[in-house]
């Protein structure tokens, strides 16, 4: 068992609850609280201002008839008024019930069916990507969720509706009762006990059904503290929020800034992350892997596609680059005249061109939700920009480890926060307790039990292993472990994570369970693709064709050989087929966090498995 550092945290009634922990900063409403872009540039928010708006969203709550306890959805995505809505459920001592933006109708209205929402709120109606705009998702199963009584927009673009009223209104019919009792935040603050409940987080469905986890006050007022002592962030950081906020690790993000001393800027949208970030330069940057993997392969197939010296300069510090990561895995050091002089020429200028991108201020970027590849936290490393790792989940309230700036070890999750207590069962399963532990499942005792020991254990279901110093290592999922036919279990994540990083793969999912040997499904990137087709002439027609060139072939053979090298014999990748379409959350291969559902994917291409294997 990992030693454990005690959490301190402040004695008074104030830490009680959220609520109690946001009227703190009424002490100093002139202080920055928010950033978000309007029209004209960023805008600042302050304190006192998301106080004043919390005050009345949440009285306007309280004349719609919400009560505690009462189960209240957010459908949006990330943005000021996300959090003050948020803000606003809590302070009439209900349970706020985030679902994805992206999620579609039908996991939309299955977590408002689950939860039995009376209000749903709801950003916009736009649409986005092959998704209907959220109104119309939510519009179109009405009848099929006769618990909602009334639904709030953000952003009114459709006609009048019956049941849908505007923030703009309830804010200002919450203003009006405000005059009748002024100190109703207050006084439903000092009613909210710190076991009550404060949310319920549906998992992304990667293993099944989503479950709701019940989350109390006192666990997310617990995360922010263990943030901060830690430290991940510390005092006056301005951390960039673009992860949607039904995530447990923006969830955690929003609780550090309802508690402590941080601001939060938030992105307009995922696409304009660098664009925003040049703007308003933060200094924390949380995200999901996905997001670092795109950017490492941009940087590579943009530098390797250069003409001439810089071209070649930049191939041949990749190779060197390779060399080095496979040395740094291997404890070894790396050296050699070549790689000091391109690591300073290619790296640096590497280094100077991302540094400025993010905003020149970032300090930390945080990685979350799903592994990271170490040869892209190396990557970053050598830019001078330093990705912490960390490890959490939903039913924990996100992070219980995470990697320090002091203290950062690359390919492990980092040291355990305080107050959490780590131990590694007899098969190999990471077990947690600690005050950020979930209540359990929404309605579900079975899988209740099946999670959480009598004394507080919580069984993640993760493999791992802990080390001397005390630094978790995450090797794979417990359910998630392939096994050959011929007894070898083979971690699947591993795998599936160094793939990613050649620039033309865009998803991977490995396969072999009870089969003699390990295969793999891999979906092309179309940006890299039509990349690929320019540098070396191809004609491109559609993905479909191109990826039926031996060109494009042979480029992920040699990835897959290039991984099988530092492989076992089984576990090794005999056969892959590569899919002439890109996977997405619509099409239901991907959860809302970019993770693929492996036995989605095993059933979808049956035929194309059942080939591999003739």
């Amino acid at each position: 068992m990992a030693p454990t550092q005690k959490l301190e945290m402040p004695t008074g009634q104030e830490t009680a609850n959220l609520v109690r922990m946001l009227l703190r900063h009424g002490r100093h409403p002139e202080r920055e609280s928010a950033r978000y872009r309007a029209c004209d540039g960023w805008r600042s928010v302050s304190w006192g201002e998301v106080l004043e708006r919390t005050r009345a969203l949440s009285e306007g709550l309280v004349a719609l008839g919400v009560k505690p306890g009462d189960r209240v959805c957010i459908f949006a995505a990330t943005r000021l008024e996300w959090c003050l809505a948020d803000l606003a459920v809590l302070g009439t001592g209900a349970v706020s019930v985030p679902i994805y933006s992206s999620n579609t109708a039908q996991e939309t209205e299955y977590i408002i069916r689950d939860s039995g929402a009376r209000i749903v709120f709801v950003d916009s109606d736009k649409g986005e990507g092959q998704s209907a705009g959220r109104w119309s998702r939510l519009r179109g199963s009405r009848e099929r969720t006769p618990s909602v009584e009334q639904y709030v927009a953000f952003d009114l673009v459709t006609r009048p509706e019956d049941k849908l009223l505007s923030l703009a209104d309830l804010e200002q019919q919450g203003r009006a009762a405000l005059e009748q009792n002024p100190g109703g935040l207050e006084d439903r603050a000092a009613r909210i006990g710190p076991e009550d409940l404060s949310c319920i987080l549906y998992t992304s469905g990667t293993m099944g059904a989503p479950k709701g986890v019940m989350l109390t006050h006192a666990s997310w007022v617990s995360q922010s503290f263990a943030v901060m002592q830690a430290p991940v962030l510390v005092p006056d950081d301005l951390v960039f929020l673009f992860l949607p906020l039904a995530h447990s690790f923006a969830r955690a993000v929003e609780a550090t800034w309802i508690c402590q001393d941080v601001r939060i800027a938030f992105a307009e949208s995922v696409e304009k992350i660098l664009a925003n970030c040049a703007e308003v330069k933060p200094t924390v940057v949380p995200s999901v892997p996905r997001v670092f993997e795109k950017a490492f392969n941009h940087v590579v197939a943009e530098g390797s596609a250069k003409p001439g010296l810089q071209g070649a300069l930049f191939r041949r510090a990749m190779r060197q680059y390779e060399q080095y990561v496979l040395a740094r895995q291997a404890g070894r050091p790396f050296r050699s005249p070549e790689w000091a002089l391109l690591k300073k020429v290619i790296f640096g200028s590497i280094a100077k061109k991302l540094d400025a991108r993010f905003g020149g201020q970032v300090r930390a970027f945080i990685s979350g939700g799903a592994p990271l590849a170490p040869k892209i936290a190396l990557f970053f490393e050598l830019c001078g920009l330093h990705i912490l790792e960390g490890y959490g989940l939903t039913e924990t309230c996100a992070p219980t480890h995470a990697n320090l700036l002091d203290r950062n070890r690359i390919g492990t999750v980092g040291p355990a926060f305080p107050g959490v207590e780590v131990r590694i069962a007899e098969d190999g399963e990471v077990l947690l307790r600690g005050p950020t532990i979930m209540r359990g499942y929404y309605q579900l005792p079975q899988e209740t039990a099946a999670a959480l020991s009598p004394d507080g254990w919580l069984r993640t279901g993760d493999i791992g292993a802990v080390d001397d110093d005390g630094m978790l290592r995450i090797t794979d999922r417990k359910k998630d472990l392939i096994k050959t036919s011929g007894g070898k279990y083979i971690a699947p994540q591993m795998l599936e994570n160094a793939l990613k990083t050649e620039p033309l793969i865009g998803q991977v999912s490995i396969h072999g369970d009870g089969q003699r040997y390990v295969s793999a499904l891999l979906t092309v990137s179309t940006e890299h693709a039509k990349r690929f087709a320019e540098q070396n002439q191809l004609p491109f027609g559609t993905l479909s064709e191109l990826c039926q060139k031996p060109e494009i072939r042979a480029r992920i053979q040699a990835a897959v050989d290039a991984l099988n090298a530092t492989q076992p014999s089984y576990a090794t990748i005999k056969k892959f087929a590569l899919l002439d379409h890109e996977w997405s959350q619509e099409t239901g291969e991907l959860t809302p966090t970019l993770k693929v559902k492996r036995a989605v994917v095993a059933q979808r291409y049956k035929d194309v498995l059942e080939e591999l294997y003739r």
